[in-house]
């Protein structure tokens, strides 16, 4: 089992900046690859980021390239999403998720991640 908890989030005007934080206890945080989804009300969990447990793959949403950036440390047991040049429509619930794949996977999909923390919100205010 791998219990996940996030924190970072809040409210944010458009343009400004946040960093979401994912701390997981229980497994072996390194041997699970990492992902960030978000949920905005109406709409279904969306993948946004990635890494592998390798470290040296990485993948995110076309909505967020280029202005979220997701890494982790091993050594305490986290891994972030750091969200820049955020818009109204990044508003929503975002969760940390953890799968076991293989190493150097870092996967877009949800059925493969098999731990989900409870989420934190962002508000984006425009």
């Amino acid at each position: 089992q791998v219990q996940l908890v996030e924190s970072g989030g809040g409210l944010v005007q458009a343009g400004g900046s946040l960093r979401l934080s994912c701390a997981a206890s229980g497994r072996s945080f390194s041997n699970y690859a990492m992902g960030w989804f978000r949920q905005a009300p109406g709409k279904e969990r969306e993948f946004v980021a990635a890494i592998s447990q390798s470290t040296t793959s990485k993948d995110y949403a076309n909505s967020v390239k280029g202005r979220f950036a997701i890494s982790r440390d091993n050594a305490k047991n986290t891994v972030y999403l750091q969200m820049n040049s955020l818009k109204s429509e990044d508003t929503a619930v975002y969760y940390c998720s953890a799968g076991s794949t293989s190493y150097f996977a870092a996967p877009t999909r949800r059925d493969l991640y098999d731990y989900w923390g409870r989420g934190t919100q962002v508000t984006v205010s425009s």
